[in-house]
């Protein structure tokens, strides 16, 4: 399989109507902003505090690289009524075609 048979294959996984999402990135925040198509996940989080442990909710969003590659820290993705702000770096798979980013909403 080639690297064009795997980017293939996210394009599949990131049009279908049951994974992917549209949504608008804004670099910086600011600006029209580019129609994207997203992934999002909510796994839990575990955090311990001692003796103690909390779940978390977490938001992740992948995002291809293709249509946000300079994807960073404080960033912001509409999806329909909901706005998410990019924390960290985000974090490219090993062929650079996505880019997994944690999130928060706003």
């Amino acid at each position: 399989m080639t690297m064009s048979a795997f980017a293939s294959a996210i394009d599949v996984l990131f049009a279908d109507p049951n994974i992917g999402e549209d949504a608008l990135w804004k670099a910086s925040g600011v600006g029209a902003g580019v129609a994207v198509r997203i992934i999002r996940k909510s796994p839990d989080r575990m955090a311990e505090f001692g003796e103690s442990r909390a779940v978390l909710p977490t938001v992740g969003i992948d995002i291809r690289r293709s249509q946000a590659a300079t994807i960073t820290d404080g960033d912001l993705i509409l999806i329909g009524p909901e706005t998410y702000r990019i924390i960290g770096e985000p974090m490219s798979d090993a062929l650079r075609l996505v880019s997994a980013c944690e999130a928060v909403k706003v």
